[in-house]
Order: structure tokens, then C-alpha cells, then sequence
């Protein structure tokens, strides 16, 4: 295992036929003690993963929010939106299938963002997105990507998959930078900035 950072430059991605992306969070109270602090825990923490697709520098499609399979042939697959970021292992996953991929488009761009009112990366810790080679049936965890903390920022372009030919290569971007909560044209906007 590895974890990619974006000096690393593209990373082939050849025999990999399935790709999956997850991140996972705590949700903390951050310097809120007491009754506050305890219901700020309780509640959780709202991130969202989401993958934007793109034909050349335009955004055609997005796996999250409210849209699971956005291609409507399961090429690109989102698990469905946690909203507290309670429980074990990755709490939101974007799945996908290479070859099913239509060929207009060019690449796939993964963003997290405190995308909804009121959520915000500073009420999570311990943010990171996980790599896998889903090829054969069986998940396997080949790289992290951990982005940094000291942001008050409430979006992060953390990679993108780039169509090379026949082939694709995964691309770490990790950058932060704002986004107004709740307008998808501006997370898309950001996406295609990155």
C-alpha cells in the first residue's frame, strides 16, 4: 500500500478494470465541550463524495448527491450519502467499471465537499480516501490520499482518472478551495478547475 501524493505525477492504471474510491471521516466537536460538544458528536458530520464526469472541460454527468448511477449502466456507481460519518470503514464509495465507461468521456473527477448547509469539513478529523482495485470481484486497497487538515475550505478535488487512449491513469489533485454550499454549478465549476 502507498499513499499518493501529486508529485507522484499520473499513475498507470493497465490491468485495472474496476476502480473504487472511498473516503472516510470522524465526526468531531471540535473545541465544544459539554451537552454541545456530546450532540455535535451525536449528530455527525455531512461530507459528500461525489464524481464529476467530463467530456473534455465539460461537465456532463455526477455520481452523489441525490444520483446513484448517473450513466444508467452501473460504469459509475455511487454508494449512497452518509451523513454523520459514524461507523467503521469508508462512508461513501464511487465505483468504477472502466470498459462500460461511455468513450465521449475524457475523465472523472472525485471531490469531497461539505456540500450542504450547516456541514463543514472543520466538524470532521481523520479524512481520507481510500483507492481500490476492484478488478476480479474482490475489493483490494492499493493507495490512500490524505488530505491536509489546516484548511477552512469546504471542498477538496482529490483526484482524477484520465482517458490515455485505450487506457485510463489516476491523477492525485488534493487541493482545497471554497465552494457555496448547496449550488451544484459551483461544485462543478470547481471540479473543471482543478
Amino acid at each position: 500500500m502507498i499513499t499518493l501524493t501529486k508529485e507522484d505525477g499520473p499513475a498507470d492504471l493497465d490491468g485495472v478494470t474496476h476502480m473504487s474510491i472511498g473516503v472516510s471521516w470522524d465526526p468531531t466537536a471540535g473545541s465544544k465541550g459539554g451537552l454541545i460538544g456530546k450532540l455535535k458528536r451525536k449528530t455527525g458530520t455531512d461530507l459528500d463524495l461525489i464524481a464529476i464526469a467530463l467530456q473534455g472541460e465539460d461537465p456532463v454527468r455526477l455520481a452523489g448527491l441525490d444520483s446513484l448511477d448517473p450513466m444508467g449502466n452501473g460504469s459509475l456507481l455511487h454508494s449512497g450519502d452518509n451523513q454523520t460519518g459514524h461507523g467503521d470503514g469508508d462512508d461513501e464509495t464511487v465505483t468504477v467499471e472502466f470498459a462500460k465507461i461511455p468513450p465521449n468521456i475524457t475523465s472523472l473527477v472525485f471531490v469531497a465537499a461539505a456540500y450542504k448547509k450547516g456541514s463543514s469539513f472543520q466538524d470532521a478529523r481523520n479524512i481520507s480516501f481510500k483507492v481500490y482495485d476492484a478488478t476480479g470481484g474482490s475489493s483490494q486497497q492499493v493507495a490512500d490520499i490524505w488530505p491536509s487538515l489546516l484548511t477552512n475550505d469546504n471542498g477538496c478535488a482529490v483526484a482524477k482518472a484520465i482517458r490515455v487512449g485505450a487506457g485510463w491513469k489516476l491523477q492525485v489533485i488534493n487541493e482545497t478551495g471554497k465552494i457555496k454550499q448547496g449550488d451544484e454549478h459551483a461544485l462543478m465549476r470547481f471540479a473543471i478547475s482543478k
